[in-house]
């Protein structure tokens, strides 16, 4: 917790200091909108993963066992997923990237917080010194994330969206498959049939976009039926409405 209260106060010190805001800036006060966003994305991430499971299930013949639940577990997984979520957001997708909107414009600072932060995964999965083929596969897939990621808080106003969305993603797959600290909470994955190339490799494309190319659709279809408005963080060419 010391390390999320530390980045909320270096937060509000760069809003302040580049935009004269404080952290009401970033849509973190919880309301009823908000709380819905956060729902929304969370089901939805949930949703595009079991669908991409479903589909990894079919192609690859995977054989799944239910492992033991335990309780206390699931809810320290929640609380770490929670936690980890807001940490990288608050960096990704808070501040700087609020900073960015406002002087550079949503182009940019899209994909400039996107790169940064498939660049981060990078680091975070220790391939540094991997293949690159294997090092851009990871820059552009969780790049495209991320991208994503940002535009429903450029659109929102509000880091609950992305949040949802980011938490969604990684406490379902830890549902399924290993991970550290918390990893197969609910299946394991017994046997499947592995894949030749080039089929291995284009499959690899496909199970990495799926989830962001669904959250997309879905997140243009939320926008289509107004049931968000979409906003805007002003653009260096006009001022937005407080």
């Amino acid at each position: 917790m010391l390390g999320l209260l530390v980045l909320l106060l270096i937060s509000w010190g760069l809003l302040y200091l580049f935009e004269e805001k404080n952290l009401n800036a970033l849509g973190l006060i919880p309301s009823k909108d908000r709380l819905l966003q956060f729902g929304l994305g969370l089901i939805i991430l949930v949703l595009s993963c079991l669908i991409l499971i479903g589909i990894e299930t079919a192609v690859q013949s995977v054989q799944w066992e239910s492992t033991e639940f335990d309780f206390k577990t699931f809810v320290q997984a929640l609380y770490y997923h929670w936690r980890s979520a807001l940490t990288e957001d608050l960096v990704f997708r808070g501040a700087l990237l609020y900073i960015l909107l406002t002087r550079l414009g949503s182009q940019w600072a899209l994909w400039i917080s996107a790169v940064c932060f498939g660049v981060y995964h990078v680091f975070s999965y220790g391939i540094l010194e991997d293949r690159w083929i294997l090092i851009a596969y990871v820059i552009v897939i969780t790049g495209l994330t991320g991208y994503v990621w940002a535009y429903a808080f450029s659109k929102t106003r509000s880091m609950y969206l992305g949040l949802g969305f980011h938490m969604g993603y990684n406490l379902l797959m830890a549902c399924f498959y290993e991970a550290q600290p918390y990893g197969e909470l609910l299946f394991s994955e017994v046997s499947k049939q592995e894949l030749l190339d080039p089929l291995a490799s284009f499959y690899s494309i496909f199970r990495g976009l799926v989830p962001t190319v669904l959250t997309l659709i879905s997140l243009r279809l939320l926008f289509w039926i107004g049931l968000f408005t979409p906003t805007k963080i002003r653009d260096p060419s006009y001022e937005f409405d407080e």
